[in-house]
């Protein structure tokens, strides 16, 4: 059976909207961000009706949300996690410390810029983000999936030496696995 180009079109068209439909969340809580998590998920705000839910482990994800500052132990767990996601797996910065630090900027010991890391495909801006902005973060995230264009997966796999050379500068004894993918 061959497919030709409208064909494929069609199907990558129903694949993203199915996906944009179904994200299932990894909550990474690494600082106080992670408490508009509850609120989002239940009743007032119901991120459910929207297709987003909670997954209980990095297989079952698709979404991996980053609430808050991350030291440099915490980014080793981090990238793990990540790399334990099944593709198409995305990543979404919460709130001005995966930004830039946050109020903890000028510490030693934290990571300004995750996008250095991990691929971010969405930053939820505040401090903390109330759950409209959170919503409004998935509902971005939603469109860029229907669009193609949430492809952070892709990129760190194509410059996966240069996401290497940047952790390893953060935690230089650290043997990280090879992939094959």
């Amino acid at each position: 059976m061959s497919y030709d180009k409208d064909s494929h079109k069609i199907f990558d068209f129903i694949q993203n909207w199915a996906r944009k439909h179904s994200i299932w969340v990894l909550a990474y809580g690494t600082g106080c961000g992670a408490i508009e998590i509850p609120p989002t998920m239940t009743s007032r705000y119901d991120a459910e009706r929207l297709g987003v839910r909670g997954a209980a482990t990095p297989r079952q994800a698709d979404v991996l949300l980053i609430t808050g500052y991350l030291t440099t132990k915490t980014l080793k767990r981090v990238i793990r996690v990540y790399e334990q996601m099944q593709d198409p797996k995305y990543v979404i910065g919460f709130g001005s410390c995966t930004i830039n630090g946050g109020m903890y900027y000028d510490s030693y010991n934290t990571i300004k810029v995750l996008d250095k890391y991990l691929p971010v495909d969405v930053y939820i801006n505040g401090c903390m983000p109330r759950p409209e902005a959170v919503l409004a973060g998935f509902a971005k995230l939603q469109q860029l999936i229907a669009e193609g264009k949430a492809n952070g997966a892709q990129k760190y796999k194509e410059n996966l030496e240069w996401y290497r050379e940047n952790q390893k500068r953060i935690s230089p004894h650290w043997v990280m696995p090879e992939y094959n993918w």
